[in-house]
């Protein structure tokens, strides 16, 4: 069955998601997913099931500090996994919906 996606790559039907949608998405986006990622994506899945909405920057950020600790909890480390913008790039990839403050 083929995903819907909306015209930023973002997946219409958020139940539709699974690893093999989150690796066609990673590609377009030229990323090639590694367990480091995967550990980003699932959280970010986490905080959506809580919070009901995708993690804007800030938000992601003392997340994973929260969960993960001060050395994969900071900006830098996302970045080097989610070039440009983390929580969009993240949030896409997870299948969840933009994050509201993201350009």
């Amino acid at each position: 069955m083929a995903a819907d996606f909306d015209k930023e790559g973002f997946l219409l039907d958020l139940s539709a998601w699974n690893r093999d949608i989150a690796e066609q998405i990673a590609r377009s986006e030229q990323i090639e997913l590694n367990a480091a990622h995967w550990e980003i994506i699932e959280l970010a899945r986490r905080f959506y099931t809580q919070h009901e909405h995708s993690p804007e920057m800030r938000p992601l950020v003392k997340y994973v500090k929260q969960e993960l600790g001060d050395d994969k909890g900071n900006s830098l480390y996302l970045l080097s996994l989610f070039p440009d913008s983390p929580a969009k790039r993240v949030s896409k990839i997870a299948g969840l919906p933009r994050p509201a403050n993201c350009l």
